[in-house]
């Protein structure tokens, strides 16, 4: 896609937020009702996922004549997701105790079905990791799971002498038309993206955009700062080109923003890595990986809203209390990125095992949807730069890489 018709789009996207939130505000219920134009959307996106995974990481394993390679990379990938997510879960904690948005706050008893409370086990979550049915994984949307169904296909692909050159040609073809549905599909986005910012807005009235308390401030301060002392100097320390690299990430970005789906922005994230100059073996294992493993947006939020109820509940917790209740959290919000208000889940757990009140869910519950319009577009622009850190770090990146063929 040509630079021109790229900000294009952007513009169109832009276009369509503004429109959508005009909607919403004059005319809610019409707003409220453009509900199915959204999920159509985010539908759409969500078929390509599963197949477009599963090709590029078939062919960047199988394809790949170093697998030794293959594996260092995913040595340092989890180093790096794990150092970062770590980093972002005290960013947040620092900024709570700092902060301190709970005191104050009387907690109220509200409906909180929608949360399943039961605490993450360690051996649950390495359960869950392994697919029983690849099908299965990809209809429920479980990235993680197609991800080690791929990895290990791949990898027994690649023991396949004489044979497997036209399964290669097959995955390579599979991955080529999964990127021009995804050019088409995204000419939709504007259309997507309007209708998710007229239903928020629609249905839950300009008050979701204004009057946000201090939690919801507190988290925006804490995201723009961990851009600034975490993002920027990677981006310094590993030679990334900050401007080439925002040009890229911005229309991801715009749809995690508006969708508060990472899952929505995954197709178009690999797409604009890809023509930043990542190569496609690294985009393919790197992407669909760092939204299981280096989930930033999700981290930094995650140890602030916990001892937000603490705060709220009136519950002194002291610096070792929260740095085992950190711990907890580093290790439970690893692949879960599938799970419809995942980071809520994670959080319900946390607050059972620490015994902190589960009311804080409720009041959490009704700024979720804003709180993850950041939150999500955290985690896609921090594994977009997770992708160009490898790629630098493999001596892999192209920096003047030719453009990506029109979708």
């Amino acid at each position: 896609m040509s630079a021109q018709k790229r900000n294009r789009l952007t513009l169109y996207i832009f276009i369509g937020m503004g429109l959508g939130l005009l909607i919403g505000a004059l005319f809610p219920q019409a707003g409220a009702q453009l509900r199915p134009l959204s999920l159509i959307f985010i539908r759409l996106i969500k078929t390509i996922i599963a197949p477009l995974i599963f090709a590029t990481i078939v062919v960047g394993i199988a394809g790949h004549s170093d697998l030794k390679a293959v594996g260092r990379m995913g040595f340092k990938a989890l180093v790096y997701f794990e150092i970062v997510t770590t980093l972002a879960l005290f960013i947040g904690l620092a900024f709570v105790n700092v902060v301190r948005p709970g005191i104050g706050v009387a907690l109220k008893g509200g409906d909180i079905s929608a949360i399943a409370a039961k605490p993450q086990k360690f051996a649950d979550v390495l359960i869950h990791i392994f697919p029983q049915s690849f099908f299965q994984a990809a209809a429920e949307g479980d990235v993680l799971q197609v991800v080690v169904f791929s990895i290990i296909f791949a990898f027994a692909l690649s023991m396949v002498h004489g044979k497997k050159k036209a399964i290669l040609d097959v995955c390579e073809s599979l991955s080529e038309t999964m990127f021009k549905f995804t050019g088409i599909v995204m000419k939709c986005a504007p259309i997507g993206v309007g209708a998710a910012i007229a239903v928020a807005v629609g249905s839950k009235g300009l008050s979701v955009l204004v009057n946000l308390g201090m939690l919801i401030l507190t988290f925006y301060a804490c995201a723009i700062f961990f851009v600034l002392v975490i993002f920027i100097p990677v981006m310094l320390i590993f030679k990334v080109p900050i401007k080439r690299f925002f040009q890229a990430v911005k229309e991801p970005a715009l749809i995690a923003f508006s969708t508060t789906s990472s899952e929505a922005a995954l197709p178009k994230a690999m797409q604009a890595m890809e023509g930043m100059g990542v190569p496609r073996e690294i985009v393919a294992f790197i992407l669909p990986t760092g939204y299981s493993f280096n989930l930033d947006g999700t981290s930094l939020y995650l140890s602030m809203a916990s001892v937000f109820v603490a705060q709220a509940a009136g519950v002194h917790m002291t610096f070792g209390q929260q740095f085992v209740m950190v711990f907890t959290l580093m290790l439970t919000s690893k692949g879960v990125a599938g799970v419809p208000r995942a980071a809520l889940v994670i959080l319900a757990g946390t607050l059972a095992q620490f015994n902190l009140p589960l009311e804080g869910i409720a009041i959490l519950l009704g700024i979720d949807e804003l709180v993850d319009m950041v939150r999500t577009t955290i985690n896609v622009v921090g594994n977009c730069l997770a992708s160009v850190v490898i790629a630098r770090w493999e001596g892999k990146f192209i920096d003047d890489p030719p453009p990506l063929a029109e979708a």
